[in-house]
Protein backbone atom coordinates (compact mmCIF):
# COMPACT_ATOMS: atom_id res chain seq x y z
CA UNK A 1 0.00 0.00 0.00
CA UNK A 2 1.57 3.27 -0.97
CA UNK A 3 1.75 6.14 1.37
CA UNK A 4 2.12 9.63 0.19
CA UNK A 5 4.01 12.39 1.90
CA UNK A 6 2.87 15.83 0.88
CA UNK A 7 3.88 19.30 1.87
CA UNK A 8 1.48 22.00 0.79
CA UNK A 9 1.68 25.77 0.85
CA UNK A 10 -1.39 27.85 0.15
CA UNK A 11 -1.65 31.58 -0.46
CA UNK A 12 -4.75 33.53 0.30
CA UNK A 13 -4.84 37.20 -0.52
CA UNK A 14 -7.24 40.04 -0.90
CA UNK A 15 -7.01 42.17 -4.02
CA UNK A 16 -8.95 45.31 -4.31
CA UNK A 17 -9.91 45.91 -7.89
CA UNK A 18 -11.82 49.10 -7.81
CA UNK A 19 -13.11 51.06 -10.72
CA UNK A 20 -15.59 53.82 -11.17
CA UNK A 21 -16.99 55.91 -13.99
CA UNK A 22 -17.18 58.98 -11.82
CA UNK A 23 -13.76 59.11 -10.13
CA UNK A 24 -10.23 57.94 -10.52
CA UNK A 25 -9.00 55.20 -8.12
CA UNK A 26 -5.92 53.01 -7.83
CA UNK A 27 -6.31 49.76 -9.68
CA UNK A 28 -4.51 46.51 -8.88
CA UNK A 29 -3.62 44.63 -12.04
CA UNK A 30 -2.88 40.90 -12.00
CA UNK A 31 -0.23 39.57 -14.34
CA UNK A 32 -1.39 37.35 -17.17
CA UNK A 33 1.16 34.74 -16.06
CA UNK A 34 1.95 35.19 -12.35
CA UNK A 35 5.34 34.00 -11.15
CA UNK A 36 4.80 30.65 -9.43
CA UNK A 37 6.33 29.77 -6.06
CA UNK A 38 9.57 27.82 -5.93
CA UNK A 39 10.93 25.19 -3.57
CA UNK A 40 14.60 25.43 -2.67
CA UNK A 41 17.14 22.72 -1.94
CA UNK A 42 15.71 19.99 0.27
CA UNK A 43 17.34 19.21 3.64
CA UNK A 44 18.87 15.83 4.46
CA UNK A 45 15.86 13.52 4.83
CA UNK A 46 17.60 10.48 6.27
CA UNK A 47 15.68 10.77 9.52
CA UNK A 48 17.16 9.27 12.68
CA UNK A 49 15.74 8.93 16.17
CA UNK A 50 19.00 10.16 17.71
CA UNK A 51 18.52 13.48 15.86
CA UNK A 52 14.85 13.80 16.73
CA UNK A 53 15.14 17.31 18.20
CA UNK A 54 17.12 18.71 15.27
CA UNK A 55 15.35 21.25 13.04
CA UNK A 56 14.84 20.78 9.32
CA UNK A 57 14.24 23.84 7.12
CA UNK A 58 12.31 23.89 3.84
CA UNK A 59 12.68 27.20 2.03
CA UNK A 60 10.55 28.53 -0.82
CA UNK A 61 9.71 31.74 -2.61
CA UNK A 62 6.32 33.40 -2.74
CA UNK A 63 3.93 33.57 -5.63
CA UNK A 64 4.07 36.90 -7.47
CA UNK A 65 0.78 37.88 -9.13
CA UNK A 66 2.06 41.38 -10.00
CA UNK A 67 1.06 43.10 -6.77
CA UNK A 68 1.69 42.61 -3.06
CA UNK A 69 -0.62 39.80 -1.99
CA UNK A 70 -1.09 37.64 1.06
CA UNK A 71 -1.46 33.92 0.54
CA UNK A 72 -1.54 30.52 2.20
CA UNK A 73 1.25 28.08 1.41
CA UNK A 74 1.26 24.30 1.68
CA UNK A 75 4.31 22.08 1.72
CA UNK A 76 3.25 18.77 0.12
CA UNK A 77 4.77 15.39 -0.65
CA UNK A 78 3.70 12.19 -2.37
CA UNK A 79 5.19 8.91 -3.51
CA UNK A 80 7.47 9.53 -6.49
CA UNK A 81 5.54 9.60 -9.74
CA UNK A 82 2.12 9.64 -8.08
CA UNK A 83 1.46 13.17 -9.41
CA UNK A 84 0.08 14.20 -5.99
CA UNK A 85 -3.09 12.18 -6.39
CA UNK A 86 -2.59 11.22 -2.77
CA UNK A 87 -0.58 13.59 -0.67
CA UNK A 88 0.48 14.40 2.85
CA UNK A 89 0.41 17.97 4.09
CA UNK A 90 3.50 18.59 6.21
CA UNK A 91 3.08 22.25 7.07
CA UNK A 92 1.01 25.27 6.14
CA UNK A 93 1.87 28.93 6.42
CA UNK A 94 0.50 32.37 5.65
CA UNK A 95 2.98 34.62 3.86
CA UNK A 96 6.12 32.99 5.28
CA UNK A 97 7.75 30.53 2.88
CA UNK A 98 10.32 29.26 5.35
CA UNK A 99 9.11 26.08 7.03
CA UNK A 100 10.83 24.75 10.12
CA UNK A 101 10.00 21.35 11.57
CA UNK A 102 11.82 18.97 13.92
CA UNK A 103 13.01 15.60 12.71
CA UNK A 104 10.68 13.81 15.17
CA UNK A 105 7.62 15.82 14.08
CA UNK A 106 8.32 15.23 10.39
CA UNK A 107 8.95 11.54 11.06
CA UNK A 108 5.64 11.25 12.90
CA UNK A 109 3.74 12.80 9.99
CA UNK A 110 5.38 10.61 7.38
CA UNK A 111 5.13 7.43 9.45
CA UNK A 112 1.34 7.54 9.08
CA UNK A 113 1.69 7.08 5.33
CA UNK A 114 5.07 5.59 4.46
CA UNK A 115 6.88 2.46 5.66
CA UNK A 116 9.40 2.69 8.48
CA UNK A 117 13.06 1.72 8.40
CA UNK A 118 13.40 1.75 4.64
CA UNK A 119 14.05 4.29 1.90
CA UNK A 120 11.08 5.82 0.08
CA UNK A 121 11.39 8.07 -2.97
CA UNK A 122 9.10 11.08 -2.47
CA UNK A 123 8.13 14.09 -4.58
CA UNK A 124 7.88 17.49 -2.87
CA UNK A 125 6.33 20.76 -3.95
CA UNK A 126 4.91 24.05 -2.69
CA UNK A 127 1.32 24.81 -3.56
CA UNK A 128 -0.12 28.28 -3.15
CA UNK A 129 -3.76 29.35 -3.15
CA UNK A 130 -4.58 32.97 -3.87
CA UNK A 131 -8.02 34.50 -3.27
CA UNK A 132 -8.79 37.92 -4.70
CA UNK A 133 -12.43 38.31 -3.78
CA UNK A 134 -15.15 36.45 -1.93
CA UNK A 135 -18.71 35.42 -2.47
CA UNK A 136 -19.18 36.17 -6.17
CA UNK A 137 -18.28 32.77 -7.64
CA UNK A 138 -15.94 34.42 -10.14
CA UNK A 139 -12.38 33.20 -10.80
CA UNK A 140 -10.15 33.98 -7.86
CA UNK A 141 -12.91 33.65 -5.29
CA UNK A 142 -13.19 30.94 -2.65
CA UNK A 143 -15.22 28.81 -5.04
CA UNK A 144 -12.62 29.14 -7.82
CA UNK A 145 -9.30 30.09 -6.22
CA UNK A 146 -6.14 30.75 -8.17
CA UNK A 147 -3.76 27.86 -7.48
CA UNK A 148 -0.05 27.91 -8.29
CA UNK A 149 2.47 25.12 -7.80
CA UNK A 150 6.22 24.98 -7.67
CA UNK A 151 8.30 22.59 -9.72
CA UNK A 152 8.57 19.14 -8.13
CA UNK A 153 11.72 18.06 -6.32
CA UNK A 154 12.42 14.40 -5.57
CA UNK A 155 14.36 13.02 -2.62
CA UNK A 156 15.02 9.71 -0.90
CA UNK A 157 13.49 9.74 2.57
CA UNK A 158 14.25 7.30 5.38
CA UNK A 159 11.64 7.21 8.14
CA UNK A 160 12.38 5.55 11.46
CA UNK A 161 9.77 3.46 13.22
CA UNK A 162 8.78 3.27 16.84
CA UNK A 163 11.39 1.98 19.32
CA UNK A 164 11.55 -1.73 18.61
CA UNK A 165 13.07 -5.08 19.40
CA UNK A 166 14.00 -7.21 16.40
CA UNK A 167 13.22 -10.91 16.72
CA UNK A 168 16.26 -12.72 15.30
CA UNK A 169 16.43 -16.41 14.40
CA UNK A 170 19.53 -17.96 12.82
CA UNK A 171 20.86 -14.48 12.10
CA UNK A 172 17.71 -13.40 10.26
CA UNK A 173 15.16 -10.83 11.48
CA UNK A 174 11.85 -12.71 11.41
CA UNK A 175 9.72 -10.02 13.07
CA UNK A 176 9.66 -7.06 15.41
CA UNK A 177 7.78 -5.83 18.45
CA UNK A 178 7.37 -2.10 19.09
CA UNK A 179 7.05 0.26 22.04
CA UNK A 180 4.22 2.72 21.40
CA UNK A 181 5.24 4.92 24.34
CA UNK A 182 8.98 4.34 24.27
CA UNK A 183 8.81 3.13 27.87
CA UNK A 184 10.56 -0.21 27.52
CA UNK A 185 7.30 -2.12 27.02
CA UNK A 186 7.10 -3.79 23.62
CA UNK A 187 4.44 -5.80 21.83
CA UNK A 188 3.59 -7.29 18.45
CA UNK A 189 2.93 -10.44 16.44
CA UNK A 190 5.66 -12.83 15.32
CA UNK A 191 5.51 -16.05 13.29
CA UNK A 192 7.72 -18.77 14.80
CA UNK A 193 9.20 -22.05 13.64
CA UNK A 194 9.50 -24.19 16.79
CA UNK A 195 12.67 -25.81 15.46
CA UNK A 196 14.47 -22.43 15.41
CA UNK A 197 15.36 -20.52 18.58
CA UNK A 198 15.36 -16.72 18.73
CA UNK A 199 16.76 -13.69 20.54
CA UNK A 200 15.54 -10.11 20.84
CA UNK A 201 17.77 -7.20 19.80
CA UNK A 202 17.43 -3.49 20.50
CA UNK A 203 18.95 -2.05 17.28
CA UNK A 204 19.31 1.45 18.76
CA UNK A 205 21.25 0.40 21.86
CA UNK A 206 22.81 -2.71 20.23
CA UNK A 207 21.66 -4.87 23.16
CA UNK A 208 20.66 -8.51 22.70
CA UNK A 209 18.25 -10.27 25.05
CA UNK A 210 17.77 -13.99 25.54
CA UNK A 211 16.39 -15.99 28.40
CA UNK A 212 14.21 -18.81 29.56
CA UNK A 213 10.50 -19.04 30.31
CA UNK A 214 9.10 -15.61 31.20
CA UNK A 215 12.45 -14.04 32.07
CA UNK A 216 14.95 -12.36 29.77
CA UNK A 217 18.46 -11.08 30.36
CA UNK A 218 21.14 -9.21 28.44
CA UNK A 219 23.09 -11.71 26.32
CA UNK A 220 20.92 -14.55 27.63
CA UNK A 221 20.52 -17.90 25.88
CA UNK A 222 18.42 -18.19 22.72
CA UNK A 223 14.74 -18.90 23.40
CA UNK A 224 12.86 -21.90 22.00
CA UNK A 225 9.35 -21.18 20.64
CA UNK A 226 6.57 -23.31 22.10
CA UNK A 227 5.03 -24.12 18.71
CA UNK A 228 4.78 -23.20 15.05
CA UNK A 229 2.65 -20.27 13.92
CA UNK A 230 1.81 -16.74 14.96
CA UNK A 231 2.31 -15.58 18.55
CA UNK A 232 1.52 -12.36 20.38
CA UNK A 233 4.83 -11.40 21.96
CA UNK A 234 5.27 -8.84 24.76
CA UNK A 235 8.54 -7.90 26.44
CA UNK A 236 9.56 -5.45 29.14
CA UNK A 237 13.23 -4.48 29.06
CA UNK A 238 12.92 -2.70 32.40
CA UNK A 239 11.35 -5.60 34.31
CA UNK A 240 13.18 -8.13 32.05
CA UNK A 241 10.03 -10.15 31.33
CA UNK A 242 8.74 -11.93 28.23
CA UNK A 243 5.43 -13.47 27.23
CA UNK A 244 4.62 -15.30 23.97
CA UNK A 245 1.07 -16.59 23.52
CA UNK A 246 -0.39 -18.36 20.45
CA UNK A 247 -2.34 -15.90 18.32
CA UNK A 248 -3.62 -17.58 15.18
CA UNK A 249 -6.60 -16.85 12.96
CA UNK A 250 -7.91 -19.46 10.54
CA UNK A 251 -10.64 -20.14 8.01
CA UNK A 252 -12.70 -23.30 8.47
CA UNK A 253 -15.74 -24.80 6.81
CA UNK A 254 -17.04 -27.83 4.99
CA UNK A 255 -13.88 -27.72 2.87
CA UNK A 256 -11.69 -28.24 5.99
CA UNK A 257 -13.95 -30.66 7.82
CA UNK A 258 -14.56 -27.72 10.15
CA UNK A 259 -10.99 -27.96 11.34
CA UNK A 260 -10.93 -31.71 11.88
CA UNK A 261 -8.25 -32.35 9.27
CA UNK A 262 -9.71 -35.79 8.66
CA UNK A 263 -9.72 -37.63 5.37
CA UNK A 264 -8.74 -35.50 2.40
CA UNK A 265 -9.37 -32.14 4.05
CA UNK A 266 -6.52 -29.94 5.32
CA UNK A 267 -7.88 -28.81 8.69
CA UNK A 268 -7.76 -25.11 9.58
CA UNK A 269 -6.44 -22.77 6.89
CA UNK A 270 -4.18 -20.55 9.02
CA UNK A 271 -3.83 -16.96 7.89
CA UNK A 272 -0.80 -14.66 7.92
CA UNK A 273 -0.67 -11.20 9.48
CA UNK A 274 0.09 -7.84 7.83
CA UNK A 275 1.35 -5.45 10.52
CA UNK A 276 0.87 -2.37 8.31
CA UNK A 277 -2.82 -2.98 7.63
CA UNK A 278 -3.58 -4.90 10.84
CA UNK A 279 -5.34 -7.59 8.82
CA UNK A 280 -5.06 -11.35 8.44
CA UNK A 281 -4.88 -12.74 4.92
CA UNK A 282 -4.60 -15.91 2.87
CA UNK A 283 -5.12 -17.11 -0.68
CA UNK A 284 -7.05 -20.36 -0.91
CA UNK A 285 -9.26 -22.43 -3.21
CA UNK A 286 -12.82 -22.29 -1.87
CA UNK A 287 -15.61 -24.59 -2.97
CA UNK A 288 -19.23 -23.58 -2.63
CA UNK A 289 -20.59 -24.00 0.87
CA UNK A 290 -20.39 -22.62 4.42
CA UNK A 291 -17.32 -21.32 6.29
CA UNK A 292 -16.26 -19.17 9.28
CA UNK A 293 -13.18 -17.65 10.87
CA UNK A 294 -11.94 -18.76 14.29
CA UNK A 295 -9.19 -18.02 16.81
CA UNK A 296 -6.46 -20.45 17.91
CA UNK A 297 -8.26 -23.38 16.22
CA UNK A 298 -11.05 -23.28 18.82
CA UNK A 299 -14.63 -22.09 19.11
CA UNK A 300 -14.31 -19.73 22.06
CA UNK A 301 -13.91 -16.91 19.54
CA UNK A 302 -15.32 -17.34 16.04
CA UNK A 303 -16.74 -14.97 13.47
CA UNK A 304 -19.54 -15.31 10.97
CA UNK A 305 -22.24 -12.93 9.75
CA UNK A 306 -24.10 -10.77 12.22
CA UNK A 307 -26.86 -13.16 13.23
CA UNK A 308 -24.52 -15.67 14.89
CA UNK A 309 -21.02 -16.02 16.23
CA UNK A 310 -19.81 -12.51 15.52
CA UNK A 311 -19.98 -9.87 12.83
CA UNK A 312 -18.16 -10.07 9.52
CA UNK A 313 -19.65 -7.68 6.96
CA UNK A 314 -19.26 -9.18 3.50
CA UNK A 315 -19.27 -7.84 -0.06
CA UNK A 316 -22.59 -8.14 -1.86
CA UNK A 317 -21.14 -9.21 -5.20
CA UNK A 318 -23.21 -12.34 -5.66
CA UNK A 319 -20.30 -14.61 -4.78
CA UNK A 320 -20.82 -14.43 -1.02
CA UNK A 321 -24.35 -15.01 0.22
CA UNK A 322 -26.11 -13.85 3.34
CA UNK A 323 -25.70 -16.13 6.37
CA UNK A 324 -27.29 -19.53 6.39
CA UNK A 325 -29.50 -20.72 9.23
CA UNK A 326 -26.43 -21.61 11.32
CA UNK A 327 -24.81 -18.21 11.00
CA UNK A 328 -22.13 -19.29 8.54
CA UNK A 329 -20.63 -17.39 5.63
CA UNK A 330 -21.74 -19.10 2.43
CA UNK A 331 -19.54 -19.20 -0.66
CA UNK A 332 -21.80 -19.08 -3.70
CA UNK A 333 -19.15 -19.30 -6.44
CA UNK A 334 -16.20 -21.68 -6.19
CA UNK A 335 -12.78 -20.31 -7.05
CA UNK A 336 -9.40 -19.14 -5.85
CA UNK A 337 -9.91 -16.32 -3.33
CA UNK A 338 -7.66 -13.89 -1.52
CA UNK A 339 -9.26 -13.18 1.85
CA UNK A 340 -8.55 -10.26 4.17
CA UNK A 341 -9.96 -10.43 7.70
CA UNK A 342 -9.67 -7.75 10.37
CA UNK A 343 -10.68 -8.17 14.02
CA UNK A 344 -11.48 -5.31 16.36
CA UNK A 345 -9.59 -4.92 19.63
CA UNK A 346 -12.07 -6.68 21.91
CA UNK A 347 -12.81 -9.54 19.47
CA UNK A 348 -16.51 -8.63 19.39
CA UNK A 349 -16.59 -8.09 15.64
CA UNK A 350 -14.59 -8.20 12.46
CA UNK A 351 -14.75 -7.44 8.78
CA UNK A 352 -13.93 -9.65 5.80
CA UNK A 353 -13.16 -8.99 2.15
CA UNK A 354 -13.16 -11.81 -0.42
CA UNK A 355 -11.42 -11.19 -3.76
CA UNK A 356 -12.01 -13.77 -6.50
CA UNK A 357 -8.76 -14.18 -8.42
CA UNK A 358 -9.14 -14.53 -12.17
Amino acid sequence: MKKIFIICLTFIGLISVLSSCKKDETRVIMQVSPVTPTLGTLPNLTLQRTNGTATLIFTGTAVDPGFKASANYFLEACAHGNNFKDSVIIMTSVQDTIFKITVSDLNGILLKTFPANQVSSLDFRIRSVLLVDAGTGAPGTSAKPFVYRSAVKTADVTIYGLPRLDIISNGVVIGKIESALGDGKYGGYVKFDKTKSFTLKDPDANIVYGGSGSTISVNGAAINPADNGWFKVTANTQALTLNASPYMVSAVGDFTGWGSGKGNVPGDIFMDYNSQTGSWYTTVDLPTGPMKFRFNAGWAFNWGPDNAGGDAPLPTDGKINLPDSKGNIVINAAGNYTIYFTINADFSSGSAVFILNQ
